[in-house]
């Protein structure tokens, strides 16, 4: 079953449960891979995106809910911020599980030598290997320092 099927599944359930916050964020990424499927099909792909491009989107949905929880929490507006996590939460449920900080490096270190990668100019390739292989199982802006550390 791809993604997809499983947010719209997950997004009839919340209806027929009439919880209101599980089925808003379950719309706003429906409304997200939507997007990109116009986007996909003004680009030639009249498939529209799969199960890689679904995996960025939640977790770039992730990224902005974690950063607009730390603003509110900064203005003071506790109950915001309390909403953006529970959207967290239920993004997160169609997410693989995150490596470990050990299964990342691991992770680096079989990407480097399996690109046989030597210099920082190396780096696109690594970080193309580990994306491949790795969406949405790790914090690639976080990974890439990580890269630049070793190939420096």
């Amino acid at each position: 079953m791809t993604l997809r099927n499983k947010v719209s599944d997950a997004l009839k359930d919340a209806m027929k449960a009439k919880d209101a916050t599980r089925l808003s964020t379950l719309r706003l990424i429906n409304a997200a891979i939507k997007d990109r499927d116009i986007a996909a099909r003004s680009e030639g792909n009249d498939e529209g995106v799969g199960d890689p491009e679904v995996l960025q989107i939640l977790g770039k949905m992730v990224k902005q809910r974690i950063e607009s929880a730390r603003a509110y929490e900064e203005g003071g507006r506790l109950e915001l911020a309390e909403q953006e996590r529970d959207e967290i939460k239920v993004i997160e449920g169609f997410l693989p599980k995150q490596l470990s900080d050990d299964e990342i490096e691991t992770a680096v270190d079989k990407a480097i030598k399996a690109t046989g990668a030597t210099t920082i100019r190396d780096m696109g390739k690594v970080m193309g290997a580990l994306k491949e292989k790795y969406t949405g199982q790790m914090d690639f802006g976080r990974v890439g320092g990580m890269v630049k550390e070793r190939l420096s």
